[in-house]
């Protein structure tokens, strides 16, 4: 028997999967804190955990999956992590973090990020960053540098949530391509660091780890931390990734053309590309994906939608808290397509950089006391969600991410029949529904990268394929509509 454990460290969250790699397919999972894990927000638009916070929420859930499974830990071969993207976490020569984790929903830095883009130039940034420097994370370093000039000095090597959960594990400290270039360091006419970012900013390249492979052993688990946890001594890391490049990766989203996407709080589309096209307006942004290497190109289009699952969640509070979802779904059913002409503008969540970093807030419209009741209203919701994913991707098409099928996992918004429905209808796209999450994506990506899977094609082969959608006779009505709502 062989198994591979997959660590996922969200916000709200810290996930554990065990997977079994003989059948491929995942024995147990648990996550903890089992309220959501805190943020402190010491100033508003402010967002920062303790990296120690992490690594106690891992241990539990951990303990849980250990314990659920029976498994013997000499059993388990490898360890992947997967990780809530572009946050800070700063440690000194002594190995100590010097300040809270800045997480990547931490606004502070937007215009250390702006004044970046604008200083570099919007044309070279583009052509060599494929993005603006943003609120990412050498912007959230600038921050640091300028409001906190003694704890600056005082940071010997920078690191992504990930590539600190593996230093923990392994007491190696590196970080991957593809985590550097979420953090908008990477030059991608030359795959190498930028030295004129780093030159702006007046960042020494030292405080930036050493590079290894996405899929490699990258560390190995040290005798006294496997004590700790309950494992055996010398368990390869052998992958990292963000949470949205693991998310398609757990899709096996991995090859130009090939889309995943996610519709939890905020909803994601995740598309593949081989071309270095920037979008000219940056309403979307590009990383380096978990196979991009320096000859292979494998970038993910990255677009974000804030007010997706969380609209739908403010409309059952405040409109039908009485019903679970899937009473929900059934109600909005109810209601026609189009929901005879009423509209849900879905972005109450904060700023959109799809729509050019504007705030407009969440709106009705079309509303007509004479005909639309909470079906319609319930309806127009999921609606609007789906019409501001295909705006997203009208976009990401123009950079020739084409998204013939869209693969998600069968959770939040993909619950729901009118949603992926619509979704399906108005981009043309089959919309195909998996058995997986991030955890498991980790585990599947730890046993490919320590070399028990040989390919991605036999780490895919068992992947559960769980439903397929494909466009329906209400496709040109829910269209007319969006052309409306657009």
């Amino acid at each position: 028997m062989a198994y591979s454990l997959g660590f996922d460290i969200g916000s709200s969250s810290v996930k554990v999967s065990l997977l079994d790699i003989e059948k491929g397919v995942g024995v147990a999972s648990a996550f903890y804190p089992k309220t959501e894990m805190s943020i402190s927000v010491p100033k508003p638009e402010w967002a920062e955990q303790s990296p120690e916070d992490w690594w106690q929420n891992l241990k539990k859930a951990l303990s849980e999956v250990v314990s659920q499974s029976s498994v013997n830990t000499a059993e388990i071969k490898a360890i992947g992590i997967t990780y809530q993207m572009h946050g800070l976490v700063a440690l000194d020569k002594n190995d100590k973090v010097v300040r809270p984790s800045i997480i990547w929903c931490d606004s502070r830095a937007v215009d250390y990020g702006r004044r970046a883009f604008h200083a570099l130039g919007e044309k070279w940034a583009l052509e060599h960053l494929l993005n603006s420097p943003g609120n990412f994370t050498a912007a959230k370093l600038a921050w640091v540098k300028e409001n906190e000039p003694e704890i600056y000095e005082r940071i010997d090597k920078i690191m992504l949530p990930g590539d600190y959960i593996a230093f923990r594990l392994t007491g190696e400290k590196n970080t991957t391509l593809s985590g550097l270039s979420e953090g908008i360091f990477i030059d991608y006419q030359t795959n190498e660091i930028s030295e004129e970012l780093l030159d702006y900013f007046g960042f020494s390249k030292s405080l930036i780890p050493e590079q290894v492979p996405t899929f490699a052993p990258q560390g190995f688990l040290l005798p006294r931390v496997a004590e700790e946890l309950g494992l055996t001594a010398g368990i390869p890391v052998a992958y990292r990734a963000g949470d949205q490049p693991n998310n398609a990766f757990s899709l096996n989203v991995l090859e130009p053309g090939e889309v995943a996407a996610t519709a939890g709080t905020s909803g994601v589309v995740y598309g593949v590309s081989d071309q270095l096209v920037p979008d000219s307006l940056s309403r979307v942004n590009t990383f380096a994906h978990v196979n991009h290497t320096k000859h292979q190109r494998r970038l993910g289009i990255l677009l974000c939608i804030n007010g997706t699952g969380i609209l739908n969640a403010w409309l059952r509070q405040n409109t039908a808290r009485e019903l679970d979802y899937s009473q929900i779904n059934d109600e909005a059913l109810t209601a026609p397509v189009g929901a005879e002409g009423l509209r849900v503008f879905p972005f109450g969540n904060g700023a959109e950089r799809v729509l050019g970093d504007l705030n407009p807030g969440a709106s009705l419209s079309g509303l007509n006391f004479n005909i639309h009741n909470r079906s319609h209203l319930l309806r127009a919701g999921q609606e609007g969600i789906a019409f501001s994913f295909r705006y997203g991707m009208d976009i990401m098409q123009g950079m020739g991410v084409k998204g013939n099928v869209i693969r998600a996992g069968k959770a939040n918004m993909f619950l729901s029949p009118l949603f992926r429905q619509t979704l399906s209808n108005l981009t043309g796209a089959t919309v195909e529904l998996y058995d997986t999450d991030g955890s498991l994506g980790a585990a599947r990506g730890a046993a490919l990268g320590a070399g028990i899977w040989k390919s991605p094609q036999e780490a895919f082969e068992n992947l559960n394929k769980l439903e397929v959608i494909t466009p329906n006779h209400e496709a040109d009505t829910i269209n007319n509509y969006y052309e409306d709502w657009k």
